[in-house]
C-alpha cells in the first residue's frame, strides 16, 4: 500500500486522455486505462480510444485486450491492473491510471465483494425474460428490490441488470449490500484527481464528440462489426452507449432519419452516463477536483504533478 498511484477520473469528454498524457510524459510514466469499453478490439470510433499518435506518445495498457464477445468483469480488471502496475514499478516507471469506469477504479483500489458465483439456471431464466420482456422491465424489478444498484445502472444495461437480479435471487441480499464488504486487499494507494467542468461546456463537448464519431465512420464501423459477428446483439459490447443506439437503428432499417435519431439518442444517453460517472466519483474519498474547463489541459496536468510530488516529499 506504500506506492501512491496517480489516478485521473472524470466524466466522458472531460479531457482525461489529454491530461493523462501530459502527466505521464512529465513524470516518466505509462497509462493504465480504466475504461470498460476500450478493452475491446475493433471498437475504436465509438469508444473514443486514444489515437495512434497518442499511443505513440505514451504507452497505454489494458486497451484492445479482448474480442467484443469475451466476458470481462471488474474483479478481473483489478487483477490485470495490479499486475500491470507491479510490472511498471519494477521497470522504474510511474503508473498513471486514467478512465471513467468507476466500478473498475473502485475494484482496483478498494476491492470488491465475493458474491455468489454464476448460477446457470437462474441466469438462464433471467436472460429468457430479458428477450421476452426487455431490459427496462427487469430494471424496474431491480429498482424495487435494490434501488441503490438500479440507480447506478442504465435501464438498457442488460448484463449488469441480470447479474444484480441473479445475486438477489440467489441470496436474498441486494447487490449494493454485498458491495459494501470488500473481499480483497488492494496493493496500492490511489491519489485521486477528478476532472470537472461547467455542465453546459461538458454537454457541448459530448455533442461535438458524437458528431465527430459519426463523421469518422461510426455507422460503418458498427456495420462491419455486425457483419463479421464480432459484435452480437445482447453482448456487453453491443450494450455500450454509441453502439446500442446505432444497432437499434440498423435493425429498424437504418434509414437516414433513423440514424439521425440514433445520433441524438447517443448524445442524450452520454449525458446521462456522465451524470452517473460523477455520482461514482463524488463517492470516492480524498479526491482533488480540478476544473479543466477553466485551467486547460497543460495547467491541469501541471497541478496534478505538483500536488503529487509535494505529497511525496
Amino acid at each position: 500500500m506504500e506506492h501512491r498511484i496517480i489516478t485521473i477520473v472524470g466524466p466522458t469528454a472531460s479531457g482525461k486522455t489529454s491530461v493523462a498524457l501530459e502527466v505521464a510524459e512529465t513524470i516518466g510514466g505509462e497509462i493504465i486505462s480504466a475504461d470498460s469499453r476500450q478493452l475491446y478490439r475493433h471498437m475504436d470510433i465509438g469508444t473514443a480510444k486514444p489515437t495512434p499518435a497518442e499511443l505513440a506518445r505514451v504507452p497505454h495498457h489494458l486497451i484492445d485486450i479482448l474480442d467484443p464477445d469475451e466476458r470481462y468483469d471488474a474483479s478481473r480488471y483489478a487483477d490485470d491492473a495490479e499486475e500491470t502496475i507491479a510490472a511498471l514499478i519494477e521497470r522504474g516507471l510511474e503508473p498513471v491510471v486514467a478512465g471513467g469506469t468507476g466500478l473498475y477504479v473502485r475494484s482496483l483500489f478498494e476491492g470488491l465483494f465475493k458474491g455468489p458465483g454464476r448460477d446457470e439456471a437462474v441466469r438462464g431464466r433471467l436472460e429468457g425474460r430479458l428477450e421476452t420482456e426487455g431490459a427496462p422491465t427487469l430494471h424496474r424489478e431491480l429498482a424495487a428490490v435494490d434501488p441503490e444498484t438500479a440507480g447506478r445502472i442504465h435501464e438498457n444495461d442488460s448484463t449488469r441488470i441480470v447479474r444484480a437480479l441473479e445475486v438477489f435471487q440467489l441470496t436474498g441480499v441486494p447487490l449494493s449490500r454485498w458491495q459494501r464488504g470488500p473481499a480483497r486487499r488492494p496493493r496500492y494507494r490511489p491519489v485521486y484527481y477528478a476532472l470537472t467542468l461547467d455542465r453546459s461546456l461538458l454537454h457541448d463537448r459530448i455533442a461535438t464528440r458524437v458528431d465527430r464519431m459519426f463523421d469518422n465512420g461510426l455507422v460503418e464501423e458498427i456495420r462491419g462489426l455486425l457483419a463479421s459477428r464480432r459484435v452480437r446483439p445482447g453482448s456487453a459490447a453491443a450494450d455500450a452507449v454509441g453502439y446500442r443506439e446505432v444497432i437499434e437503428a440498423l435493425d429498424a432499417g437504418g434509414t437516414p432519419e433513423q440514424l439521425a435519431a440514433a445520433r441524438e439518442n447517443i448524445k442524450t444517453n452520454t449525458r446521462r452516463y456522465a451524470r452517473r460517472q460523477m455520482t461514482w466519483f463524488r463517492s470516492l474519498d480524498d479526491v482533488t477536483w480540478l476544473d479543466v474547463g477553466d485551467m486547460g489541459v497543460a495547467d491541469t496536468a501541471a497541478a496534478i504533478v505538483a500536488d503529487w510530488r509535494t505529497a511525496a516529499a
